[in-house]
Formats: structure tokens, sequence, C-alpha cells
């Protein structure tokens, strides 16, 4: 049996450990790999690779016209010239976005995610699947 004292010493202890560590995160990992968001949120994402790329992938435009509250995350690693493309369709959309610049590579390069709850329906594949994608975990994978 678990007294009174143990109790208030455990909250305690919680309420210390916190104010040294700080909260603890959830989902560290998929905040990583997603640019500060988590995996069930996530509608699309493109790696580096296709987002350097000169073509405009449609189906960020598709989702930004048939879903509503979205959130835009880029990574900050990337020069503007390469990603204005897609700040300027979220602008178009009403779409805000923010520059996240991770501190340990990755090979994410962007990421169009809802902005509060689960992306629904949850698409089949979050990464669009071409030869600059497996280029990028090819890359990604060496390490």
């Amino acid at each position: 049996m678990i007294s009174g004292g143990t109790i208030i010493m455990k909250k305690v202890n919680d309420i210390l450990e916190e104010a040294i560590y700080g909260k603890p995160e959830i989902r560290p990992q998929e905040r990583k790999l997603f640019l500060s968001t988590i995996m069930e949120r996530v509608y699309l994402a493109l790696t580096i690779k296709q987002v350097l790329s000169s073509n405009t992938y449609q189906q960020i435009s598709s989702i930004m016209q048939s879903k509503k509250d979205l959130h835009l995350y880029i990574n900050g690693h990337l020069s503007y010239q390469f990603y204005s493309k897609y700040t300027k369709l979220a602008s178009t959309h009403s779409v805000p976005f923010t520059i996240v610049t991770p501190t340990e590579g990755i090979p994410t390069g962007l990421v169009l995610a809802s902005a509060n709850s689960p992306a629904s329906p949850s698409p089949a594949s979050i990464f669009v699947e071409d030869s600059l994608h497996e280029k990028d975990m090819k890359e990604f994978n060496k390490d």
C-alpha cells in the first residue's frame, strides 16, 4: 500500500525533474523526422531533393485545395529559392507555414500536416515516392 506521503513526494519529485529537465517530449523521433509535428497529422512529406527539384509537386496543391486547418513545415537548412514556390502556394490557400531548422540531419524537406488533429483519412504513404525520394533515403540510411 502506498501512503499519502509517498504520493506527495512523487509529485514533488516530478515537479522538480520537470523544472530541471523540462517537460518530456511526446514522440521525439517523429517530431525530428517530420519537422516538429507528429506522423498522425501528416498528409504529405517531401524529401530535400524533391523540394530542390524544379517541379512543384501537385499533390501539395491538391491537399491545400481540398483540406482545411493545414500547416506547412519547411526545413530551414534549405535556401529560400527552392521552397519559395511552396510558400507562395501556401499563401494562396491561406495555409500558415513555419521554417524549422533541425538539429540533426534528416531527409525531410517539407511537411504538409493538419494543424491540430489527425490527418483524415490517413494517407497510405506519407512521402511522395519517386526517384528523388529513393536517392534521399539511400543517402540518409547510409549513416
